[in-house]
């Protein structure tokens, strides 16, 4: 099969989701394309180039159905409906990458204009809902990040260590509230929630 670039990009996020970024190489995307590693630098240059083009990926199919998530919003939808739409759609693009979130977390630092186009998208629904701008930049990353951060924990794959009935009886009598708090909402609803808390904060930011 010809080699391209999109077929790098392929292999690419295959050997990050297995190995991390320090055991993505070009030689070990070149081996899972059956080639050798030289013939990949015509299309990707190099390594920091592949992970640009991966991150990239990643923001752009996110940012593209956010897109989708406020067209289908009616016109009437508020600021926090329209903030919610593109967090629940970064949420789920991220995920559907192994990875991802760590790919996302670094896509601003090289550059990733999906990235940037995901944040400059938020910026600009904070600002027309009254946000001031001294506010707006903090409210912006604030919300990227606890995407992120959220996704990251569910994509952790550390293993649980075993609870023994009595160990776990222990627990809930030392910490009963935050067994409590832990087990209050499912994922999908606890982000929501999480979400729509942040933006309650930021509402108290508007004149």
């Amino acid at each position: 099969m010809k080699l391209t670039k999109e077929r790098i990009i392929d292999a690419g996020m295959a050997e990050f989701a297995e190995s991390g970024f320090h055991g993505l190489s070009m030689r070990r995307v070149a081996q899972r394309l059956d080639a050798k590693a030289g013939s990949l630098y015509y299309h990707v240059p190099s390594k920091a180039v592949l992970v640009q083009l991966m991150a990239d990926r990643v923001a752009r199919q996110a940012y593209d159905a956010g897109s989708a998530a406020l067209a289908a919003l009616d016109p009437g939808a508020g600021w926090r409906e329209r903030v919610e739409a593109q967090a629940l759609t970064l949420r789920a693009g991220i995920r559907r990458h192994a990875g991802g979130a760590v790919m996302f977390a670094d896509s601003p630092k090289v550059l990733s204009t999906g990235a940037l186009s995901v944040m400059e998208r938020l910026l600009e629904t904070l600002r027309a809902a009254g946000v001031p701008d001294e506010h707006c930049a903090i409210g912006a990353d604030v919300l990227l990040s606890h995407v992120t951060g959220f996704v990251l924990q569910e994509q952790s794959e550390s293993p649980a260590a075993p609870v023994t009935p009595e160990e776990g009886a222990a627990l809930v009598a030392r910490f009963p509230l935050t067994v409590a708090a832990a087990s209050a909402y499912g994922e999908d609803e606890k982000f929501l929630r999480s979400v729509r808390l942040l933006c309650a904060g930021l509402a108290t930011r508007i004149p």
